[in-house]
């Protein structure tokens, strides 16, 4: 019976350090502070680039920009219902 509780605990030890590993790892992929700086390093290149393909969009399938300005509207919509219930 303690082989078995011991067994347990080490293999939750051992899962622990896992998820602690696979966390710091995964704070590399999201971590917003080097997000923050490339986008204030290249702020006029990412801005020139979503109105490139905002443009490119009008063009080839405005039915898009309809659909994405609905869908903003529902969900300002739904915002302002969840504001106003509270």
């Amino acid at each position: 019976m303690d082989e078995e509780v011991n067994k347990l605990k080490l293999e939750i030890e051992e899962l622990k350090n896992r998820n602690n590993e696979l966390e710091e790892k995964l704070k590399s992929y999201t971590n917003p502070t080097r997000n923050k700086k490339y986008y204030e390093k290249n702020s006029d290149i990412v801005k020139e680039k979503a109105k490139t393909y905002m443009e490119k969009i009008k063009e080839t399938n405005p039915e898009k920009i309809k659909e994405w300005r609905h869908k903003a509207y529902l969900n300002r919509k739904a915002k302002l219902k969840g504001v106003n219930e509270v």
